[in-house]
């Protein structure tokens, strides 16, 4: 006797608007946190993870907050944090880096942003018409609380600076360019690989800028500050907001050796379409294998 086999429900595609509208919320809160302590930083009190990695308890008390706010807003998606770790799993997962450019606000330079994204996983649904391919960013919120800067981005929506709608620069090649990058700072395994990169930028580029803070790296390089970025030796929290802002503002944000759908490895470049594969073309020569 054949048995009754009822179907499936069918997933629901992800909201992208409440995914973004709870990110832009949680980042508002966790900034909170951090100008809560920016005229205090000698009373923080700070850890070393590691050699020039360091953690104060703002950096802890802002994840705390921002993970309590996705947890009340959208519920059901994993979490990976920076301090407090994770696994991605599930339809979507959300990276959380609570400060981006610690060093910079330790030592009172008014630069570094909260960086929050939400990953969706091959196959999730986007919309009632799309399951995507591969692993991929598909909303992002980069909160720059000195500017007062708020950078959002949804999968296939666009992205926006304070409610602007932002595209990357027109420059149509490296010699006019103004690039963006990291150096090596806590792991130097790479700096072999890093050190001709950076010789070729210098001399081929208009100029190059090293500000500290990958997240503001790529929302720059999003509304045309920049019109290149290229780093090594950062987390997957680091970028994953920065990625899908790039991407839609019409900009290219690669896995470094073209292998993984998004740099969750963290070693990337990214830029105008042009830009962008020039810079590529300039680096991977140098990569080793």
């Amino acid at each position: 006797m054949d048995t009754y086999d009822p179907p499936r429900p069918k997933a629901l595609p992800i909201d992208l608007c409440a995914a973004i509208d709870a990110a832009v919320n949680a980042a508002h809160a966790g900034a909170a946190v951090l100008q809560s302590y920016a005229h205090h930083r000698a009373d923080l009190v700070i850890d070393r993870k590691a050699r020039n990695d360091l953690v104060s308890q703002a950096d802890r008390e802002a994840e705390a907050v921002i993970i309590e706010e996705l947890r009340a807003r959208a519920p059901g998606f994993a979490i990976v944090a920076e301090e407090t770790g994770g696994q991605a799993d599930g339809a979507a997962t959300w990276y959380i880096d609570p400060l981006d450019g610690t060093t910079n606000f330790l030592h009172d330079i008014p630069h570094y942003a909260v960086s929050i994204a939400l990953v969706a996983r091959a196959g999730a649904q986007v919309s009632a018409q799309q399951a995507l391919a591969e692993d991929t960013p598909v909303v992002g919120v980069i909160y720059d609380p000195n500017r007062e800067e708020l950078f959002t981005a949804a999968h296939g929506l666009g992205a926006w600076l304070n409610g602007r709608r932002i595209a990357v620069s027109r420059t149509p090649s490296i010699d006019d360019a103004v690039l963006a990058t990291g150096f090596p700072f806590r792991d130097f395994s790479f700096a072999g690989q890093y050190m001709p990169m950076l010789h070729d930028a210098i001399n081929r580029s208009r100029g190059v800028r090293r500000m500290g803070a990958a997240a503001l790296d790529l929302a720059w390089t999003a509304c045309g500050r920049y019109d290149g970025y290229w780093e090594m030796g950062l987390a997957p929290w680091d970028v994953a907001a920065g990625a899908v802002i790039v991407r839609e503002a019409g900009g290219v944000c690669w896995d470094m050796h073209r292998q993984d759908p998004w740099p969750i490895g963290g070693r990337l470049v990214a830029g105008n379409p042009r830009v962008g594969q020039a810079l590529y073309d300039m680096v991977a020569p140098h990569l080793r294998k």
